[in-house]
């Protein structure tokens, strides 16, 4: 097949190479002077491995120091990054050619032995962020600065994943004992763990655990910063009223945690300002569908939660309505299915949620054989989500009503994320934020089977619903749009049918800000400093 550019229509989200020309001169934009901006939120990170732990805090710092070969632009649309085009060359092989004048932080060259380190660190099986090469086959080096992508069959998303493909140096990895990701479940530390060197415009300084991390603008960045912002402090304050107080007093410029009962107040401030937007994140509670025996029930023997009698018991004990009105003060999309509005794939006439029925919940559970409920552990963050515990600590109430005696266990999302990935909660409360935009990232990730691979990476509760499992296989390769939106369709309203989860709703975000602060509200609710401007 003769080659040809790889245009949007080829690949779903992909925009054309040629339609964006990425600045090669390095500093900030015209529009201010240097400035340092200080940035709060509730959770601190995970690790600075970026290939270890698929979680949004870490995520975003990691994105500050390691790119990868596309990146969103500010409508979330794929464009060039360290590739600076691609070309395609039949439908399974599509080559990219890398941005030639990058270096990695240390001085050291970018090239295409980096990717294909990367490649292959990433897929490890201790590594948690497999997805973003998942369908890739190969990495195949042509030359210095090119590379062929090899893949499994056509893949539709591939330029949204690489956006979380993130290129670590292979010389760095070698001279620093950190060839191989961190094993985060097993709590090991490695030098890539507390350490990291990317080609990003953000150069991490010191990382405080639980305390800070300080970064400053990459001079030698390939591409211009048009923004201002030459130092970042992050700092993760646990406590809501510590970080109200942080930013009235003038201690921060920006907060992204904001408690939900302030929101008003902040707005109303004239040094403040307030900025709204809808999250791609959706709150849930997730069961296991996999164990034999529920573990810590009162109930041997068997796991109630394989009845999908009494799966739709615990969603129809669930007051969506009454959390958004008490707990959240309106901000938050009740949910009916596991995908939030703006996700490509969300159907709203699917994603209507459930109304709370407290009488036919405990039908439900009388004729599943469990008249008088039964206990079960619940485990829930306490810093990490809006309101995680004060949710964990309503829903127990409102299950308590149809026989649910759920014991609640709160930890921070460290220690949450360590028991969830070791399979060891029977029940739990789990946020999930669709990086890719599009719905296949949830449903290949958290609701496919488990495999050996990439699929099911994310699926702690062990759901394996071989209906699913058959529609992620065909989106994962459909290139007629109309039919991947069915296939798509299919599996969310069967997720949804067969009630493998219990969704909470999809979160909205307001950040309050000094005034002086020029940003763009995210919905992957990461702050671009990149793009942000203090005056």
């Amino acid at each position: 097949m003769k080659a040809k550019e790889f245009r949007f229509k080829k690949l779903n989200h992909a925009l054309c190479a040629g339609l964006l020309g990425l600045g090669l001169q390095l500093g900030l934009g015209d529009s201010a002077q240097a400035a340092s901006m200080r940035w709060a939120a509730q959770n601190d990170i995970q690790t600075l491995d970026p290939h270890s732990q698929n979680h949004a805090a870490t995520s975003a710092i990691s994105s500050y120091v390691y790119e990868g070969l596309t990146r969103y632009n500010e409508k979330f649309q794929p464009e060039p990054a360290l590739a600076s085009k691609w070309t395609q060359i039949s439908p399974t092989q599509i080559r990219f050619d890398l941005r030639r004048g990058v270096k990695f932080q240390d001085g050291t060259p970018f090239t295409a032995d980096d990717v294909i380190f990367s490649f292959n660190r990433v897929r490890q099986p201790q590594a948690n962020m497999q997805i973003y090469v998942t369908g890739i086959k190969e990495i195949k080096k042509i030359d210095a600065h090119t590379i062929d992508l090899l893949l499994e069959g056509p893949n539709p998303v591939l330029l949204r994943n690489l956006t979380g493909f993130r290129i670590m140096s292979k010389a760095w990895a070698e001279k620093n004992k950190s060839l191989n990701t961190q094993d985060y479940k097993a709590k090991e530390d490695t030098y890539a763990s507390r350490n990291a060197m990317g080609t990003g415009p953000y150069k991490i300084t010191a990382w405080q655990p639980d305390q800070k991390i300080s970064m400053v603008a990459n001079k030698d960045w390939w591409d211009t910063n048009k923004g201002n912002i030459t130092e970042l402090t992050y700092l993760p304050i646990k406590s809501d009223a510590t970080r109200v107080a942080a930013l009235l007093s003038g201690d921060l410029d920006l907060l992204t945690d904001l408690p939900t009962q302030d929101v008003a107040k902040l707005r109303a401030d004239p040094k403040l300002k307030v900025m709204d937007g809808n999250e791609n994140r959706t709150i849930f509670f997730a069961m296991d569908l996999g164990s034999d025996e529920l573990r810590g029930s009162n109930i041997k023997g068997k796991n109630p939660f394989k009845d999908k009698r009494v799966r739709e018991a615990m969603n129809l004990g669930l007051d969506r309505e009454a959390i958004k009105r008490s707990l959240m003060r309106g901000f938050s999309v009740p949910a009916g299915i596991m995908v939030a509005p703006g996700v490509d794939g969300h159907a709203p006439d699917l994603d209507v949620p459930l109304k709370a029925d407290y009488e036919k919940a405990k039908k439900l559970l009388a004729e599943a054989g469990y008249p008088e409920g039964f206990e079960v552990p619940l485990n829930c963050p306490n810093d990490r989500y809006v309101n995680d515990e004060e949710i964990c600590q309503a829903v127990v109430a409102m299950w308590t009503k149809i026989g649910i005696k759920a014991k609640l266990s709160t930890s921070p999302m460290s220690q949450h994320s360590q028991l969830l990935q070791r399979l060891e909660s029977p029940l739990y409360l789990y946020g999930w934020g669709v990086t890719t935009f599009d719905a296949q990232y949830t449903l290949q990730d958290i609701v496919h089977s488990r495999t050996k691979g990439v699929d099911g990476k994310g699926n702690y509760s062990r759901i394996s619903d071989a209906r699913v499992d058959e529609l992620v296989q065909a989106m994962k390769v459909e290139t007629d749009p109309v039919k991947r939106r069915a296939q798509v369709r299919e599996a969310l309203q069967r997720v949804r049918d067969e009630f493998l989860f219990i969704p909470v709703h999809h979160q909205v975000r307001p950040w309050a800000m000094r005034s002086n602060v020029e940003t763009l509200h995210r919905a992957d609710d990461k702050p671009e400093p990149r793009l942000t401007t203090l005056r």
